[in-house]
């Protein structure tokens, strides 16, 4: 599976409950911080929710 790399660029100060779990769950837990996911169709659904929070690249 492809891997990509997620940072989040945004906080989560005055976001929906929803979109501060998705981060949570994703392992972001401030600003300018990056994981590794493999992609998959969850992870992707994820993304595309708080896309406006952070940037993808390929890894």
């Amino acid at each position: 599976m492809d891997k990509v790399k997620i940072k989040q660029i945004k906080s989560s100060i005055d976001r929906s409950k929803k979109q501060k779990d998705t981060l949570i769950a994703l392992g972001l837990r401030g600003i300018n911080k990056t994981v590794e996911k493999e992609v998959t169709p969850q992870i992707q659904g994820m993304i595309n929710k708080i896309a406006h929070l952070v940037i993808v690249e390929q890894a």
